[in-house]
Order: structure tokens, then sequence, then C-alpha cells
């Protein structure tokens, strides 16, 4: 009942997950952290018991309930790489946020098995100390591949991700297997070399990482690898030979905004304050702020070898903020020494 009302509210996958985690999960997230691979992640360090053990977060938890809705583009998301005058958009934030429009369908969810069941339920979307892959795996959705990330076998590596905890007692499902085999194209493809060995990620490497989470300057040695990417990567999860299963996305409001798409590199470096807010209203890029973004957009212009985009470089070596007047003189520096 409770997976065919799940589908039915528009999530494309669906499994059952007893309310725990076995140590290997712990054991990941504890040798992240002491690595220091987390950087600014502090979030990760700070809450590991509840992060690894549901029934920590909430002790009467017995059961979750983990759903996957599909954002798998329409076209090869690597294509934009090739235009080094627009700007590499991450997949997932070329549409609306998804927090809120999974946030509540869970807790349609949510509150369809309570009126059933008479059972207490909480939901999550990303934003609490819930391992959701691990939970998906145990769950049946997939499996975490060499890259991390949760690999479908009827969506590849395009699932977003959500978690209905609750004390209702429900008979999961089988755990999923893992089906990478010896591919290892996500750990080739990535530009920055971040992933030490398979399964493991120093996101202080991950382009990822670099353009969404980390607040400062990035490392002029990990600069001229990030390219045009502008908000995050999606070169390790493209390349995933399971994708060839996953059907573009048929849910409209995900669907990739025209302007997000590839946009110019030209445009996004004149955005203010005000701007920036207006363009990104209701984007997860609205949550890094106009300085990291812009940051991000004149990374790009250097790399671009395009002297065209020299003025709109020049034109912020003075701005007040002091990491977007360094990536201005930077991209000014990699443009004036062009052949």
């Amino acid at each position: 009942m409770i997976r065919t009302h799940a589908f039915a509210i528009g999530f494309d996958a669906v499994g059952f997950a007893p309310a725990r985690l076995g140590s290997e999960a712990r054991d990941r997230l504890v040798a992240f952290v002491q690595a220091g691979y987390h950087g600014d992640m502090g979030w990760l360090a700070s809450r590991i018991d509840e992060r690894s053990d549901p029934q920590i977060l909430w002790p009467a938890a017995r059961s979750v309930i983990v759903v996957g809705f599909s954002y798998a583009p329409a076209t090869d998301p690597l294509e934009v790489l090739s235009k080094p005058s627009q700007g590499a958009i991450s997949v997932y934030a070329r549409h609306r946020d998804y927090h809120a429009l999974i946030k509540g369908k869970l807790k349609h969810l949510g509150q369809f098995i309570a009126s059933r069941f008479s059972c207490e339920f909480k939901v999550f979307v990303d934003t609490a100390p819930v391992m959701e892959k691990p939970l998906a795996q145990s769950a049946g959705l997939g499996w975490q591949g060499k890259h991390t990330n949760l690999v479908s076998r009827s969506y590849g590596s395009w699932l977003f991700l959500g978690e209905v905890y609750t004390n209702l007692e429900i008979e999961p499902d089988q755990a999923a297997s893992n089906h990478c085999g010896s591919c290892s194209r996500c750990l080739d493809i990535c530009p920055t070399h971040a992933f030490p060995a398979p399964y493991q990620l120093e996101a202080t490497r991950c382009i990822s990482y670099l353009t969404i989470e980390h607040h400062g300057s990035i490392p002029h040695e990990l600069r001229p690898l990030i390219g045009n990417r502008i908000y995050g990567c999606d070169d390790c999860l493209a390349v995933c030979p399971w994708n060839r299963f996953a059907s573009a996305t048929s849910h409209e409001q995900i669907i990739a905004r025209a302007d997000l798409t590839a946009p110019h590199l030209a445009r996004l470096s004149a955005l203010t304050e005000e701007t920036f807010r207006t363009t990104f209203t209701g984007s997860p890029i609205k949550r890094i702020g106009r300085d990291r973004f812009i940051r991000n957009v004149l990374i790009a212009i250097g790399n671009s070898r395009d002297r065209t985009l020299r003025v709109q470089a020049a034109s912020l070596r003075s701005d007040p903020n002091l990491v977007v007047a360094d990536a201005a003189q930077w991209a000014c520096d990699q443009l004036d020494a062009l052949p």
C-alpha cells in the first residue's frame, strides 16, 4: 500500500530498510573525516553518531522508507564542456531546488502512512544527519558506486533521494548488490583526480565541493582543471554505463531551464547582488550567494581562452569581496598570457 501510494504521488523508486546501519558505513565516514577530506563541511564531522545510526537521530525509528526521484537529463550534460565561453552547471541545479519539492511529497507520504497505521514519522531530504546513500542501498534502490554516489540499475546516477523515518515495523527489501565490476570510467574522468581509491572521495579536490561548499579562494593548482564548470560537476556521474537504462525525467518541475543549460559567462559575470538573487530565485544556486558564484565564473573566464571576456574580468578586479577580486586578477593574468 505504501509503495503504491509513493508511486502514485510521483516517486520513481521506493524501498524499505531497517532503521539501522552496519559498522561499515560509520567506519567509512570516520575515515573520511579523519583524513580531512570533508574540508569546510564541518557538519559532516559534528554529528557522526546521529548520521551513522538512525536510532540515535530518532530513538523511536524502526523502519526507513527511501524514495528516489529521477532527474535524468534529456541531453549529454558534458556537451557544454566543449563551449568554454559558456558555463557548465550541474544537472541537478538547472531547475528549481529539489529539496522543497521532494519534502512536500514526503510529508504527503508520511501523512498517508500515519492515517492508515496510526504511527509517527519524520521526513528528511539532504538537510539532516542522514546517510542517504547507505540507506538507499539497504533499501534496494541501488549501490554506492566507485564514485561514492548511488547507482541504480533503472535510473543510473540520476536519483534524488529522500527518507521517511517511522516507528512502524515494515518488512525490509533486499539490499542492493554492487554491479560496478571492473569499470573505472568515473574514476578515470575526474579532472582533479579527487578519488584516491575506488569508493573514496577526497572532497577538497572535487569540483562540486570547490564550486559549491568551499568559501574561500580556490587553490591555484586546481583552477585550470575546473575548466568552465561554474556550479558542480557531473563528469563522474555522466560517464556511468548504467545511465543507458535511464530515460529523461518526466517531472516537469525539474526540467532544465533554458537559461541555465549553457549560460554565457559574460552575462553571468555582470550579476550584481540584486540580479543574482532575482536570476536564481527558487534555484539551489542561490544558496552559495553572489560572491562565490562570481568567483566560479571568473575561474571559468580565466580558462576560456576567450580574450573578449577580459573586459568583464578586469571590471571585477576591484570588487569589494577579496575572493572575487583575486579570481578576477587571476582570470586577467591567464588571458594576458595567451600566445
